[in-house]
This record gives structure tokens, sequence and C-alpha cells, in this order.
């Protein structure tokens, strides 16, 4: 059954999530939208609100084909808007990433990502919509330079990446009718930290000194309580996607601002607030009392 109403996929709407949130504003907005999940029975919120749902694993190229196959015959063969929004954390110092964890995060922050919108350019060429057809990545504040936390390292270069290629998607599909946005959350409550596991720091790293205070930070047991309301970020995207001409880039979150203007110091400006959020601190602190970075590296050896 095709609709008048202006289409989109969002990918990531499990419940509780920040692709949750955006599936119900747009279509409190007035959108035809297409929630998707890996697994369908996370999309209650969804489908209470009369949300056509859909099942997409964004590492999957077989689910990718037939969620195509899906939303060409609901629509006609087209689509109007993509939002990439599926996507998965990982926190660990540098020193002590499990390199399959990282490779297995890019494939999902990065590459996953790639992989659905070249799957689903074809539907948005054909977009009815005055504006043409758009793509929205959500990204996030950590890839930009002064916005990504230590311990954090991994997830935010991934996101780096992904802003990288949205930038160069924006002006190659240009030419092409495509709108490209790029969408850099700061911190909003959701259940991200909670879906990407609690990780531990080894005994053998040279962190583990402080490991008490560090764990529970760099998991984000505080972002997770001091994020910006779910609903009015979700609802403030919608609007600005919804302006004639949306911008290039769209902040929104808890820190975004701070992220944004900072970027454009000096590194090592925001080093002074960066240390206590993550316990940096506190480390350097036991490290003196235990002798200085030296006599804890030897006992390592």
């Amino acid at each position: 059954m095709t609709s008048s109403k202006r289409t989109i996929l969002i990918t990531g709407c499990s419940d509780g999530g920040l692709g949750a949130a955006l599936a119900l504003a747009f279509h409190k907005a007035g959108w035809r939208v297409f929630a998707s999940a890996r697994n369908v029975a996370k999309l209650k919120d969804a489908t209470a609100a009369g949300i056509e749902t859909i099942q997409l694993d964004t590492l999957s190229s077989e689910s990718i084909t037939a969620a195509i196959a899906t939303v060409s015959s609901l629509t006609g063969g087209s689509l109007d808007a993509l939002l990439n929004n599926a996507g998965g954390g990982y926190s660990m110092p540098i020193t002590d990433v499990d390199i399959e964890k990282g490779k297995h995060l890019f494939d999902l922050n990065v590459w996953s990502v790639i992989a659905v919108t070249q799957a689903f350019l074809p539907l948005l060429f054909k977009s009815t919509h005055p504006s043409g057809g758009m793509i929205v990545n959500n990204t996030s504040c950590s890839s930009l330079i002064g916005g990504g936390l230590p311990f954090q390292v991994t997830y935010s270069a991934s996101k780096a990446a992904i802003t990288s290629f949205t930038e160069g998607m924006r002006m190659e599909l240009k030419p092409f009718g495509i709108r490209v946005v790029n969408l850099v959350t700061g911190s909003v409550k959701s259940k991200f930290y909670a879906n990407a596991g609690f990780e531990k720091i080894p005994p053998g790293s040279l962190y583990h000194i402080a490991a008490d205070v560090i764990e529970p930070k760099m998991n984000g047991e505080e972002h997770s309580k001091t994020g910006v309301d779910t609903d009015a970020w979700a609802e403030d995207v919608v609007a600005q996607l919804n302006k004639k001409n949306p911008p290039h880039w769209i902040f929104g979150g808890k820190f975004s601002t701070l992220v944004r203007y900072g970027s454009m110091l000096p590194i090592g400006t925001f080093d002074f607030m960066a240390k206590p959020m993550v316990g940096l601190d506190v480390l350097e602190q036991r490290l003196k009392e235990a002798g200085g970075a030296k006599a804890v590296i030897g006992k390592l050896d």
C-alpha cells in the first residue's frame, strides 16, 4: 500500500534507544516511518504507536536485501529518507583493546552504514519529494577533535570514520539530488551503554591501579543519567530535518555545543575537564602514591 506521506527508514530502533525515539518523533510529525531492528521483538514502542516495522540486521547482506524488497513493495519502489542510526559502543584503554571487538565495532559503526546506504540508494534516487532523497547519519560528538574521551577511543575512532564518510557522501551525492546530513549527537538518555555491556579493565593493565574508579566512568554510569531528554532531542532533530534546507550538520544532546565550538580551540584545552570525567585524575594520584609510573610499569614486566 503506497502513501502520500514522506517516507523514512530508520535503522536501530530497538525499544529505549535513540532510533526508537526518532521513529516516534518522525511519526508524530506526519512521516511514514519504517522502524527497523535486528530483532523485531524489540520494536514494541514503534508497534504500539502504529509504526510499520521491518527486520533489518545491518551486518547481514541477506537481511539488507530482504529489507529493500519489503520497503520497495510498501512504497511502490521509492524512499524519501534513510537514517542510519544502528551502531554500538566499546570502552577500553587503547593498550587493552580487544582487536577483534574493535574490528566488529568498525564493521557495525562504519561499514554497515556504507553497505545499507549503497543498497538503498536506488530507492532514494526515485524519491518524488520536492527536496529529493535524504541520508542522515547519526554520528557522535566524540567523532570530533576535542569531543572524544579517553577509554572510549575505539568508539570515537569509528564515529570519526563515519563522519569523514558522511562528508564525502554529502559532496559526492549532491549532483544526483541526494542531501546528506551529519547528525552529531552528544549525551542523550538511552540504553546505549547498557547495550554495549560493562567492560572490565584486565588485571595486567597499566590502568588497573585505578580500575574501581575508571570502569564505571568509561562504561557510561554517569552519562546514562545526565544526558538530555531523549524525546526532546528526537523532536528537535525532526524539526531541523523538516526544514526546506536542513543544515549539513545537526548538533544535539548534552555537551554538543561545547564540543562544536571547542573543536576550534587548541588541542588540550579541555583536558582539565576530561580527566575527572574519566578518572585520569585519580589514576595520576595513585601512580604518584605507588612511586611513579615507572615503578608501576616495572611491576607489570
